[in-house]
């Protein structure tokens, strides 16, 4: 509707104007006819005396009788001397020019009705009392010319004001039919709260590309309420075990003087423990969560610094030695927080299975101009199974041989995330001579 009206409304005022103009230049154009007619005659009248006859004998005089113009001659008393075809009416005035004494005198009569046609009326005095000429011109069928224009400009923006209208319609229906789906889409997303619907939206325009990302959006948040919950089911079984082992031995608390010393040392120490192991369990769980919605902003951050403050920080919690090898380009977009907290799992994870201590712990850090930069922690520990290598990224996964030492198994799933979330993958293998090698990549700033 607002299509066709502003449509309307052009194809309106072009039409007026139009209409307008060529009415404008027709009857300008027939009014100067009319105008140098006259001027003829006056001209004519005025370089010699002339009589009434002149006129009746047309050969010889130069007066011009253009189209749709009537002459009719007076006599010196204001009496039809030779009359016009039609006839033209004479009025006081016209006899008054007739017996007038100066050549060349004019009264003009405007819309004199002849016959029924509209016509526009000069009398010019021949001089000297001698009569007088009258020029006429029909107007009537200029104006009925203009009627016609009028009515064909009136039937023309009708059919233009329709077509446009029509248009306006099919355009309106094209587009808002596509709008319809994504809305319905939208309604039953917010009715069943199902955000796996699929949104069935083609083409390359505007709503096309609105299509595709309200169901590009709709994939990003299913993976996200599905990881959401993974992570609150995952979450709940891990929370359990030592949530009943804290509630056994606070029951324990009730009889703490039926116990010997030895147990009650033993008892106090499990409690701590197992405080400890609750506090590390949610903090690995708040750290994985903040992962996936981190609102530190992305930055140049360059691996090998962070590998040099990660182990310099686990000299000194460890008292292990910590080699670092930097080589290549090591400069990647991302989150430093987020880098230094996988490159601190991996080295905390190798001292934690590595705790005979003999041989250094390896970070090795490299990458090229347009390749990926490459974070690997070498160790010498026991190793991992081919059956544990499948899983050793999967949320709170710990190999058989892993589960009698502290952990919550979420160290190695946050290192994913991270590399995931930069661009990049983990990998973990076994260490030719013994022990593993585990580590991630990500994207390096040179490469999009």
């Amino acid at each position: 509707m607002s299509f066709a009206a502003v449509t309307a409304g052009v194809t309106v005022l072009v039409g007026i104007l139009s209409y307008s103009a060529a009415a404008r230049l027709v009857r300008v154009d027939q009014q100067t006819v009319f105008d140098e007619v006259v001027q003829d005659v006056r001209a004519e009248v005025r370089r010699a005396p002339m009589n009434p006859a002149d006129f009746t004998s047309a050969p010889g005089h130069d007066l011009v009788r253009p189209a749709r113009t009537d002459v009719q001659v007076l006599g010196p008393d204001g009496a039809v001397f030779d009359e016009g075809s039609p006839g033209l009416p004479v009025t006081g005035d016209d006899r008054l020019v007739a017996g007038a004494p100066a050549a060349g005198r004019v009264v003009v009569h405007r819309d004199v009705q002849v016959d029924g046609d509209v016509y526009r009326v000069a009398t010019v005095a021949l001089g000297g009392g001698r009569g007088a000429v009258q020029v006429g011109q029909q107007f009537s069928d200029t104006e009925d010319l203009l009627r016609v224009l009028q009515q064909r400009t009136l039937v023309l923006v009708g059919a233009v004001v329709l077509g446009a209208g029509l248009f306006g319609w099919w355009l309106a229906w094209r587009i808002t039919r596509r709008l319809v789906v994504l809305t319905s889409a939208a309604e039953a997303v917010a009715r069943t709260r199902r955000l796996g619907i699929q949104v069935p939206v083609s083409g390359s325009d505007e709503v096309g590309r609105l299509g595709r990302a309200f169901d590009r959006m709709l994939g990003r948040l299913a993976q996200s309420e599905e990881d959401q919950r993974r992570l609150v089911q995952d979450a709940g079984h891990e929370l359990r075990t030592p949530l009943t082992s804290l509630r056994t031995n606070i029951s324990l608390l009730k009889r703490m003087g039926e116990l010997p010393p030895e147990a009650r040392e033993e008892l106090v120490a499990d409690l701590g423990e197992e405080a400890r192991e609750l506090t590390d369990l949610v903090n690995e769980l708040v750290d994985l969560a903040a992962g996936q919605s981190d609102s530190e902003p992305p930055q140049r951050v360059d691996l090998a610094d962070v590998v040099e403050e990660v182990a310099a920080l686990a000299r000194r919690r460890t008292g292990r030695e910590i080699l670092v090898a930097a080589s290549g380009a090591t400069v990647t977009e991302g989150r430093a927080g987020q880098l230094t907290r996988a490159v601190s799992n991996l080295v905390e994870n190798a001292a934690k299975f590595d705790r005979g201590g003999a041989s250094a712990i390896e970070i090795r850090v490299s990458g090229g101009p347009a390749s990926p930069v490459r974070v690997e922690v070498l160790d010498r520990g026991p190793g991992i199974t081919d059956d544990d290598l499948a899983r050793v990224f999967d949320r709170f996964y710990r190999a058989a041989d892993a589960r009698a030492l502290p952990g919550s198994g979420l160290g190695l799933s946050i290192v994913r995330e991270i590399s995931l979330t930069h661009g990049g993958a983990p990998f973990a293998y076994a260490r030719e001579g013994g022990g593993s090698v585990i580590g991630f990549t990500v994207r390096g700033a040179g490469v999009r």
